[in-house]
């Protein structure tokens, strides 16, 4: 996590997990500066939502802003100033080491002897899609409560925390003209093997409430990789597969007569009833109670037409 950027600067946890912790930051500072020098004493990365700081790297200043995502690399010294009075709010995301790591050697391959290879650029491009993304994580995280913590899983706070970091340091590597190798037949089996792992294990687990780190051990891959192969092989994110497996098992569950429906959403591993129903709803488009009507409809309707012995 970077030192507080110079000034009254408050830090508000928002998700954390063994690989990635989310934290909204809230910086009061007055302008002025460059203020003391800081160490950052971690790798984070930072995606701004209101306002503007500077950074200064002996003569260089880099600026960080709600269009330019600002990196944090470990044991870099900086000092920082602030243009303007009027504070600035962001989002911190700090990744547990090994998982970074491992990341950062697959967009780097000359990095792989390193052993712990850190951010090597201070900032990168924001598009607008992950801008987007990263607010939509943000307002999700911020509507759980002790009430309904329901809204965001934990391994799907993870993967789309991860993505956003994967994405900004894509485009950083890209800008800076940086490219990862070819990959190797023998690499690509190494990865259909791992994400065969990790389908297995959801599928005999899928009724639990899974963290990434968990799905990663049993895959034996770093939560980082594997949220990217995931995605790259089937198409989908690994939490919305996991999803869809509950959901679609649910079809035949509310097939059933007499079955509650509260109890088919705990039995399938969702935090409540009402999470059960956004999801089918999202996925399906019809209330589960709505398909239940159907389904009973139609089997009282094909139970109509077998013949009497």
């Amino acid at each position: 996590m970077p030192q507080p950027p110079g000034g009254p600067i408050a830090y508000r946890t928002l998700h954390e997990s063994p690989v990635v912790a989310v934290r909204d930051y809230t910086c009061r500072a007055a302008a002025g500066g460059p203020r003391e020098e800081e160490v950052s004493t971690g790798n984070a990365v930072v995606l701004m939502r209101h306002g503007a700081f500077s950074r200064h790297f002996g003569r260089r200043r880099v600026t960080a802003d709600v269009n330019e995502a600002a990196f944090f690399p470990k044991g870099a010294t900086y000092r920082v100033s602030h243009e303007a009075g009027h504070g600035d709010r962001g989002t911190v995301f700090e990744v547990a080491p090994h998982a970074l790591a491992a990341f950062l050697r697959e967009l780097d391959p000359a990095s792989a002897d390193l052993p712990e290879p850190g951010i090597p650029f201070p900032a990168g491009p924001c598009e607008n899609a992950v801008f987007w993304r990263h607010r939509e994580l943000v307002l999700r995280l911020e509507g759980a409560t002790a009430a309904r913590p329901a809204l965001l899983e934990p391994l799907e706070a993870d993967a789309l925390a991860l993505q956003l970091v994967a994405d900004v340091l894509e485009a950083a590597y890209e800008r800076h003209g940086s490219a990862r190798g070819r990959r190797r037949p023998a690499t690509e089996e190494g990865h259909a093997e791992r994400v065969e792992a990790a389908r297995a294990f959801l599928t005999s687990r899928m009724t639990e409430r899974l963290t990434l780190n968990e799905v990663a051990e049993a895959a034996a891959v770093s939560p980082f990789h594997l949220a990217r192969l995931f995605r790259r092989w089937t198409g989908v994110p690994i939490h919305r597969y996991l999803t869809r497996l509950r959901l679609r098992a649910s079809l035949e569950l509310l097939a059933e007569p007499g079955t509650d429906l509260a109890s088919i959403a705990a039995d399938l591993g969702f935090a409540s009833h009402s999470h059960f129903a956004d999801a089918f709803r999202r996925e399906f488009g019809c209330a589960p109670s709505e398909f239940r009507r159907r389904a009973s409809g139609r089997a009282l309707r094909e139970a109509s037409r077998i013949p009497e012995a």
